[in-house]
């Protein structure tokens, strides 16, 4: 008789030693918490997850959760390379190296004798990680250069695929997603309580919180349901911090932040026919405003609640390489990623990043927009 998926999710828990959870490029607030809250799960059934982020370190209107600062940007050390030595007959004495012109030299001093070619044997190590996890990622590709770098890892790994989007390909071994939920955090709530409720603890129940209020802009999306709440409550009633959730989401912005905010709102133009929204933002006012990248998504949450009429919201800016990277959030039935197709974008069909280079922000305003909002128009 077959498992039921929650039962064949925690089976898989069980068997990892070392799991990894991917945050994928544009999972924005809900897969980072998700993430955190999950490896919290994790902990508790003696499995030290690690979390690895496409975008980066996470925002900071997150890191009141405890544990953001063990979140990953890069895969690293997946595997190693194997020399192996037969010592059976000669004994090591000592071992050096050295680096010479990018080769690395490896010097073996027997106690007495020698050894030949036929002593010596190269190979490659397993993965480091075991299990593969993916919070809110349509596809692998949303997964930007975690898979674009990594493929082989990600195919011949197994992989939990945790989505609410209908636009989820199914491409994990188990594919628990969720079309009724209105986040990620919900669909964790309700696989852990599947599990073991017992596992959800103050930390955990705030950080799926969490998640579930920044995906529906606190409860105010079309895709909230009765139960939809009916887990928030559950999630209350175990300690989630609601109160504390919105003031870290809603209600603190720093200065930088401001500053920030209304350098974009001085340069916001719009598309009324074809509902798009968009603004430049300069290496300069990063720097007269004291801000940095991680500050964006705040503004493109004031930029959606400043022009409610919009269904799509295009912010472009020139980051500290002085390249120029441009975030597209959309609704639904909208997808951010075919209105991009073209520009080499990668994220979910609610939001996706780009970044263009030997262009300035100009020049890239002038081909992106008008092609965002023909394709718009013809919708």
């Amino acid at each position: 008789m077959a498992l039921k998926q929650s039962q064949q999710i925690l089976e898989a828990f069980r068997r990892s030693t070392r799991p990894l959870i991917c945050v994928p490029s544009g999972g924005g607030a809900d897969a980072y918490a998700t993430a955190i809250g999950l490896a919290k799960v994790l902990k508790k059934l003696e499995k030290d997850a690690t979390i690895v982020a496409a975008d980066g370190a996470v925002p900071s209107n997150l890191q009141f959760l405890p544990g953001h600062d063990l979140v990953h940007t890069k895969l690293d050390n997946l595997r190693q390379f194997v020399i192996e030595l037969d010592a059976t007959k000669t004994k090591v004495d000592s071992l050096t190296y050295e680096l010479k012109q990018d080769k690395l030299f490896v010097y073996l001093s027997p106690k007495k004798g020698f050894w030949d070619q036929k002593d010596v044997r190269t190979s490659s190590s397993g993965y480091r990680f075991d299990l593969i996890i993916c919070i809110g990622s349509p596809d692998y590709e949303s997964c930007a250069h975690l898979y674009s770098e990594n493929p082989d890892f990600f195919f011949r790994t197994p992989v939990i695929n945790i989505d609410h989007a209908p636009e989820n390909e199914h491409y994990g071994q188990i594919n628990a997603v969720d079309l009724t939920a209105s986040a990620c955090g919900e669909v964790c709530h309700d696989l852990i309580e599947a599990i073991e409720p017992g596992l959800i603890d103050e930390e955990v129940a705030t950080a799926f919180l969490t998640g579930m209020i920044a995906k529906t802009k606190s409860f105010k999306t079309k895709n909230v349901t009765p139960k939809t709440l009916q887990t928030a409550s559950k999630l209350m009633a175990k300690g989630a911090r609601r109160e504390d959730i919105v003031q870290r989401l809603y209600r603190t912005r720093s200065v930088q932040t401001l500053r920030l905010w209304g350098r974009a709102l001085a340069r916001l133009k719009a598309d009324e026919e074809a509902k798009i929204v968009w603004t430049l933002l300069s290496h300069q006012d990063f720097i007269h405003a004291g801000a940095q990248e991680e500050d964006l998504p705040d503004v493109i949450d004031e930029l959606i609640a400043s022009s409610p009429q919009a269904r799509v919201v295009v912010l472009l800016y020139e980051n500290a390489e002085r390249n120029v990277c441009v975030i597209v959030r959309g609704e639904r039935p909208i997808d951010v990623i075919e209105l991009c197709k073209g520009f080499n974008a990668s994220g979910t069909r609610e939001e996706v990043r780009l970044c263009i280079i030997k262009k300035n922000i100009v020049q890239v305003e002038q081909e992106l927009i008008p092609a965002i909002a023909e394709q718009l128009k013809k919708k």
